[in-house]
């Protein structure tokens, strides 16, 4: 089960973890209602080695990105939802629209996306390279959606 770390607290996390020779991997998402997508994407993150963190975005940032109504689910209860996977190390709960800042405070050694970005297409790719890490695609085709699965919910 991984832990929630309060974003002061990660850079040093991620340090004790090098230094005992691990890599890290950034994942990140709003994660609103789990769905099997997201479990394939995190498992997909996990498959790539080292250590896998998740980035969920923070309340504020979820409904700027997915608007009025969103999210289902408070931050704090999401992150211990996706803390509770057997595949994730730690999850950290973030403010921005993207994980820019993050990447530069923490310089993951792979940021993973999922299948409806490419390499060329993920917003942060710059920012990764610049950081020394590469960017990687996992999971399953994108055939499933917290949207969607809201608006059978409302049906």
């Amino acid at each position: 089960m991984g832990q929630i770390v309060e974003r002061r607290e990660l850079a040093g996390v991620v340090a004790l973890w090098r230094a005992a020779g691990e890599s890290v991997t950034l994942a990140n998402g709003c994660f609103d209602l789990l769905h099997v997508g997201h479990v394939r994407y995190l498992q997909g993150a996990r498959a790539l080695g080292g250590k896998l963190i998740v980035a969920i975005n923070s309340d504020a940032s979820t409904r700027s990105l997915k608007g009025p109504g969103r999210p289902a689910m408070p931050e704090q209860e999401r992150a211990e939802i996706i803390a509770a996977l057997g595949c994730v190390d730690a999850v950290v709960i973030f403010d921005e629209p993207d994980v820019r800042a993050l990447i530069r405070e923490i310089r993951p050694n792979i940021q993973v996306k999922g299948t409806d970005y490419t390499r060329d297409s993920v917003p942060e790719r710059d920012e990764v390279i610049a950081a020394g890490g590469r960017v990687e695609i996992v999971g399953d085709p994108k055939d499933h959606s917290t949207t969607e699965l809201l608006r059978r919910i409302e049906k």
